[in-house]
């Protein structure tokens, strides 16, 4: 088994340093070119047989039973090594390249979404005690990339920066006395953006969810912020919406469509949009073009999530027969927001320990620094897409964005001028 080991490891390591031992005691160094520097102590046996023959599902695995220990560091010096490696230095890992052929050949497959499993897959992940997020998020709780338009925000500054960004996007100013608009929200988290919207805009928002915890969470923000009149929470597929709204927002859900159902997806939005309407799409993609999810990441974070190039996406879109009126690429964006997330989630590993256990502590921590490496060093990233099902549904000009950004209490003051 060492000599595998040495063989990939060789393969593998062509820029900075990994310290390896090995279950024997022995410890072996492989060096590149400069670059940075890591070290990994494989405790047993299996652990090493893992990472040689299908290193994206055993490696977290291993890390997460204690088979595996970093060296002198962190297991995210480790990872951010190994991905440096793998994604731009040139390494290579056989094992995980044909792994990785298999998966995507049957990525359709993994992805086949109908109602029912969408809904176990959002329970898997959302409907953990909601206490753990509050641990690691913002105080708004938003779980999506937050907008960091210089780098020097705080986490809660550039999570409020984001939903004004996408509110103004969604160009939610109207004239003077007019009805307020109704917007729905497509996988409404636990509340931060309807009881953003209805706050700083007036607009009366429905928010569906799968998630049965964060339905809880939400009809209680929205009950302590005096606002249950004018927000509500449901607990609904997408699919299942039939009534026409003046805009429609969906920010980190579009992940868990599955490639099978993105026309669905871009349908639903298309009927669920009045003639005038205006949609925007949040949502992680890809720079280089169509994959594969990692297991791991399947398996304990995200069954059935995908996170798709544009290509992927935009031929969906055409079908469906919206405009695309808009498209915003934002790039290292979400890694700043996941670096805040792990360091959160370290300071409070105690308090999350007791609400779960080690093992559960060794999952996050292995999926909050892959997911923030995957933004570094594997090139995903976000999009905003905005839609509208006519070419003149918004200004020619981006200009109204940066008004409406620039000035995000103007609606507010003005319903209290009306009043």
């Amino acid at each position: 088994m060492s000599q595998v080991l040495h063989a990939i490891l060789s393969r593998l390591i062509r820029q900075g340093t990994l310290a390896v031992r090995l279950p024997d005691g022995s410890l072996r160094r492989y060096q590149g070119s400069p670059g940075p520097s890591a070290g990994i102590a494989f405790l047993t046996r299996r652990a090493a047989w893992r990472f040689a023959t299908d290193p994206g599902l055993g490696f977290g695995e291993s890390y997460m039973d204690g088979e595996i220990e970093p060296i002198d560091g962190s297991i995210h010096d480790v990872l951010d090594l190994l991905l440096l490696n793998l994604c731009q230095s040139g390494g290579s890992h056989p094992a995980e390249r044909i792994m990785d052929l298999w998966r995507t050949a049957r990525r359709r497959l993994d992805q086949f979404n109908p109602i029912g499993r969408a809904r176990r897959n959002a329970a898997h992940h959302y409907d953990l005690d909601a206490r753990l997020f509050r641990l690691f998020l913002d105080r708004d709780m938003q779980y999506s990339c937050a907008w960091f338009p210089t780098g020097a925000e705080t986490l809660e500054q550039a999570q409020q920066l984001k939903l004004r960004h996408i509110a103004a996007k969604l160009k939610l100013d109207r004239p003077q006395g007019a009805q307020p608009l109704e917007v729905l929200e497509i996988g409404c988290g636990w509340g931060g953006m309807a009881l953003h919207l209805a706050r700083e805009w007036g607009a009366r928002v429905t928010g569906l969810t799968l998630s049965t915890e964060q339905l809880q969470v939400a009809r209680a923000r929205a009950d302590a912020a005096g606002t249950a009149d004018q927000v509500r929470f449901e607990l609904m597929d997408y699919r299942d919406w039939r009534r026409p709204m003046d805009r429609v927002v969906s920010v980190a859900m579009f992940e868990a469509v599955g490639l099978a159902q993105f026309r669905g997806y871009f349908d639903t939005i298309a009927r669920a949009l009045k003639p005038d309407g205006v949609a925007l799409v949040h949502s992680i993609g890809r720079a280089h073009g169509p994959g594969a999810t990692n297991p791991w990441l399947a398996k304990y974070i995200f069954p059935g999530g995908y996170s798709p190039a544009l290509s992927e996406v935009l031929p969906a879109v055409e079908k469906s027969g919206l405009w695309v009126t808009d498209i915003e690429v934002l790039r290292l964006h979400y890694a700043q927001t996941i670096a805040h997330w792990r360091r959160r989630f370290a300071g409070n590993r105690d308090a999350v320990a007791s609400l779960y256990d080690e093992r559960f502590c060794r999952m996050f921590e292995f999926y909050l620094s892959g997911c923030e490496l995957a933004f570094r060093r594997m090139g995903h990233m976000n999009w905003q897409m905005q839609l509208a099902r006519q070419p003149h549904a918004v200004p020619l000009t981006r200009d109204y964005m940066a008004a409406a950004e620039a000035q995000p209490h103007a609606a507010k003051e003005g319903r209290a001028r009306e009043g």
